[in-house]
């Protein structure tokens, strides 16, 4: 047993020496596993840097093929706008040419139905020259109106207006009586064979004859006859007549035939003219025809009167006549076929 106060052997570490060596052993350690643990955790970092590359790398393949992807939408798109844009103009360049296409129909439905109505209204003027009647006027002229109200074209205002007009205008108009002037036709017609020429001698008057009671009456009855037949004679000898017209006097039997005929024909024609509504040539023919048996026939004489009469109330019922006309409204449809 060694004593604490013997000195320590040599070779044997001291105590300050082991726990110097001890304090190394911990201390190497204490690096060792400071440099596993630093180790360790730049492993985990390379790790994590190397995830986190990996993903950095996937994210922007993926960026890039979602730019990829956006370009193709953004090309996509941009061929699809201006596939639109091309269709847009198809479609307005169509919208306008179906605009115009429609004004073309319009226009041309217009014109027809201006040219309509006015095929349709002179030939209802002509018919009503022909009948002498307005009936066929006023139902054209209503149906052009409705056909105008329907049509609701501003520029067929102005034709719309004149129609009024002369409808209101023909509505109001007396018409002659074509039977009544026709029968007075005829009746002067008859008349000319019984007209009294002007230079005619005037007829003689017949005593009639009484029955003698005695032989004395009837010698005074036939002296009387007898005196009278004288004085008849004398005064046949020199006869005073007014003729106005010189050529009337003159005129010998054949001339006055063909005067009658003449005047025949005057009222023929006359009634001719009539029925064809021909208001000129009956007024001409009708004045003639007064003149004529003013001059050439007895103005004293009944039948002339009466002949005279009759000319001159049918000149009074031609005087006022008027054709109906639609000159208005034919005027207005002309203007409005021409634009204005």
């Amino acid at each position: 047993m060694i004593s604490p106060e013997s000195p320590p052997l040599e070779g044997r570490p001291t105590a300050w020496q082991r726990g110097l060596r001890f304090g190394v052993w911990v201390v190497l350690a204490l690096a060792l596993g400071s440099s596993a643990l630093l180790w360790q955790k730049l492993d985990n970092i390379q790790t994590q840097l190397a995830r986190q590359s990996s993903e950095a790398g996937l994210s922007a393949s993926q960026a890039l093929v979602t730019a990829r992807q956006a370009q193709e939408v953004a090309v996509d798109s941009a061929a699809k706008v201006a596939l639109f844009d091309q269709r847009l103009a198809e479609v307005a360049l169509q919208r306008s040419q179906l605009e115009e296409l429609m004004q073309s129909l319009s226009r041309a439905r217009d014109e027809n139905l201006l040219v309509d109505m006015e095929s349709a209204l002179a030939l209802a003027q002509q018919q009503a020259q022909l009948t002498g009647s307005t009936e066929p006027i006023v139902l054209t002229l209503q149906a052009v109106d409705v056909r105008l109200t329907r049509a609701a074209q501003p520029r067929l205002a102005r034709v719309q207006r004149a129609v009024a007009k002369d409808l209101a205008r023909i509505k109001g108009m007396t018409l002659t009586d074509t039977p009544a002037l026709l029968v007075k036709m005829d009746e002067l017609a008859l008349l000319i064979d019984d007209l009294p020429l002007a230079n005619a001698p005037p007829p003689k008057v017949l005593d009639k004859p009484t029955l003698a009671r005695t032989p004395t009456e009837a010698v005074v009855q036939w002296g009387e006859r007898l005196v009278q037949s004288v004085k008849t004679a004398l005064k046949d000898l020199v006869r005073v007549s007014r003729i106005n017209d010189p050529q009337a006097a003159l005129l010998s039997p054949e001339q006055s035939f063909f005067v009658r005929e003449n005047l025949k024909l005057r009222v023929l024609n006359a009634r001719l003219g009539l029925l064809a509504r021909q208001v000129d040539a009956v007024r001409a023919d009708l004045k003639l025809s007064a003149a004529t048996i003013g001059r050439y026939f007895d103005p004293g004489a009944r039948s002339t009167q009466t002949a005279l009469a009759l000319v001159k109330h049918m000149q009074a019922e031609f005087g006022a006549f008027e054709q109906p006309r639609v000159d208005e409204t034919l005027a207005a449809l002309a203007a409005a076929a021409a634009g204005h």
